[in-house]
């Protein structure tokens, strides 16, 4: 699998929890600004919940490493990890790169900076596969490369 951003490998795994959740006849929220602990609000059967999203191409042996701990993801990052906390938020909807996704309680989730899905612990909390990240991923990469290539045209044609 080629390597995808990082920024759109977030995106695309967002996009498949609104895909899921509506398919649920949930009506999603999205967070005004950036949220640290809740990247999407749902009612869900009559219930608010708070959604935290991740993705991972990380594979092991039919497992796929999550990493929980947040530690910034910008210039302006203090230097401190945020661990996962199922307080402050109720599901994990995880996607990962094979396109397998799982949507667990918060209090079902055993562990702080990483786990580990695709195994017996969290297979009650598997949903029906969406499509792979990397098919996800596709037309944002191909987007960006050609807007790349626009501006280079662009600049050598002022030459």
């Amino acid at each position: 699998m080629a390597r995808i951003p990082p920024r759109i490998q977030g995106d695309c795994g967002e996009f498949s929890a609104i895909g899921w959740l509506l398919s649920r006849g949930a009506r999603v929220y999205l967070p005004f600004e950036h949220s640290p602990d809740v990247d999407l609000v749902a009612d869900l059967d009559g219930r608010l919940i708070r959604i935290q999203v991740k993705t991972s191409t990380v594979e092991r042996g039919g497992r796929f490493d999550v990493m929980l701990v947040t530690r910034g993801g910008n210039q302006s990052w203090s230097g401190v990890a945020k661990h996962f906390a199922p307080a402050r938020c109720d599901y994990l909807f995880v996607h990962a790169g094979n396109g397998r996704r799982w949507f667990m309680p918060s209090s079902a989730v055993d562990g702080t900076a990483h786990i580990a899905v695709g195994g017996p612990k969290y297979a009650d909390y598997e949903v029906e596969p969406g499509d792979t990240l990397e098919v996800m991923a596709a037309p944002r990469i191909a987007t960006l490369a050609a807007a790349r290539r626009g501006s280079r045209a662009v600049k050598g044609d002022a030459l």
